[in-house]
């Protein structure tokens, strides 16, 4: 994929913000189902996390962008194993997206640790 013209991660006033992430597996290949998407997506979050010296548990907003809201209680579930108390804040909006094959892009925002 050519070079897009963003930041995957950007510091500012002890906050980190990562770019949408969205489901591709290390071959390129997108699994089937919005549970498996968003538990690749939140794998990929938490290893750039790591890249900082945080975790899913530094996170304190986020934003999802689903293609269906049929999707909606599968991916909560699946979004729902994943975070601690207390939770992101989280708005969820439903729009299309420019990956084939992806039902799923997750930005989010961790606060770092003092």
């Amino acid at each position: 994929m050519a070079e897009l013209p963003f930041s995957r991660l950007r510091r500012a006033a002890g906050l980190v913000f990562l770019s949408g992430e969205v489901p591709f597996n290390a071959d390129g290949s997108v699994p089937e189902g919005i549970s498996a998407q968003t538990d690749l997506v939140l794998d990929r979050i938490a290893n750039t996390l790591a890249s900082e010296n945080l975790t899913l548990d530094d996170v304190v907003s986020s934003t999802v962008y689903l293609v269906d809201a049929a999707d909606f209680a599968a991916f909560n579930a699946a979004y729902a194993r994943r975070f601690n108390a207390p939770l992101p804040v989280r708005a969820t909006v439903v729009a299309a997206l420019l990956i084939p094959h992806a039902h799923i892009e997750i930005s989010v925002i961790a606060a770092t640790r003092s």
